[in-house]
């Protein structure tokens, strides 16, 4: 039976966090700027601990995207993902995804980020993205999300509506941070990547 294996995305299989570059992407020079200075306070507290990434992240779209048509938003995110994403991949990371893929495992992309912006470049690779949604009314987005940000308990949701884990002789998944800890307790193998990335074993082979 093939084997399950859930992959983290910015800072697992990406060199940097994504969500706030392809923001400052898409929104107008003079809304940045102002959305810098009012969130500031709101950043400072995440750099020190104080307030969480789902707060920054839902500020971040309220201030940056309210209003923006559908339309534009996934075309944008669709165009970033093919022109951007690529350079900013972790080579060893897209080699262990491309290793579970081409054995036969059963490959999710589970993250946080903008579901819009990881599918294109998911679907390239052969595997499928879970991710973030945001709130739309009458072809606009209204700077909510629709339902909860794909973080924590909420991952492991997303895993369970999509895969059967019973089904699978074993569950590998890789994370960075905190907000991975629920899909990492979900696997017989996780890679905690504070640690590194696994030493001693080629791409192609699997632990």
């Amino acid at each position: 039976m093939p084997d399950l294996a859930l992959f983290d995305f910015d800072g697992t299989l990406t060199n940097c966090e994504t969500f706030p570059r392809f923001v400052r992407s898409v929104v107008p020079a003079e809304r940045l700027r102002w959305g810098r200075w009012r969130l500031a306070p709101l950043v400072a507290g995440y750099r020190l601990g104080l307030v969480t990434g789902t707060r920054v992240r839902a500020a971040v779209v309220a201030r940056a995207l309210t209003g923006m048509p559908v339309a534009q938003f996934e075309a944008a995110a669709r165009d970033w993902s093919q022109a951007e994403l690529p350079a900013l991949l972790r080579p060893e990371a897209l080699a262990r995804l491309r290793a579970h893929r081409d054995r036969g495992d059963t490959v999710r992309v589970v993250s946080g980020n903008f579901e819009a912006l990881l599918a294109p470049w998911a679907e390239s690779e052969g595997v499928v993205a879970m991710g973030s949604r945001l709130e739309d009314r009458d072809g606009r987005l209204t700077g909510r999300y629709a339902g909860p940000q794909c973080v924590l308990e909420e991952k492991v949701a997303r895993i369970r509506a999509d895969v059967e884990p019973s089904r699978f002789d074993r569950i590998h998944a890789y994370g960075d941070t905190p907000e991975d800890r629920p899909m990492l307790l979900l696997a017989d193998v996780a890679h905690y990547l504070p640690r590194g990335w696994p030493d001693g074993l080629p791409p192609e082979r699997i632990d």
